[in-house]
């Protein structure tokens, strides 16, 4: 009986350890997402960040991982998709009524 307290006891301790993800493990889903999502794996990087230092990145947070201490920020790779549209391009919607 004390054998199965003190596994209960063991058990419980190392949840918290078991619970927060690791962000090589995060990383790789996320990146999954995204690649199912259509968008080719060089279009785009994802770099582990400390929190403090993911507004100075240059992408988007896409996730949390080292019981959040960590950020995970999204950039795209090559040419700016914004740079290349015109800024005559829209939509007819965009138009002014005739």
């Amino acid at each position: 009986m004390k054998k199965c307290g003190a596994v209960m006891i063991a058990a419980l301790l190392a949840l918290p350890i078991l619970a927060q993800a690791s962000c090589d493990s995060v990383k790789a889903d996320i990146s999954q997402k995204i690649v199912s999502n259509g968008v080719a794996e060089s279009d785009f990087t994802l770099d582990v960040v400390p929190n403090d230092q993911a507004d100075q990145a240059g992408g988007q947070v896409v996730g949390h991982c080292e019981n959040d201490t960590q950020k995970i920020v999204y950039k795209k790779n090559g040419r700016d998709s914004d740079s290349t549209v015109p800024a005559s391009a829209g939509s007819s919607q965009d138009a002014p009524a005739q």
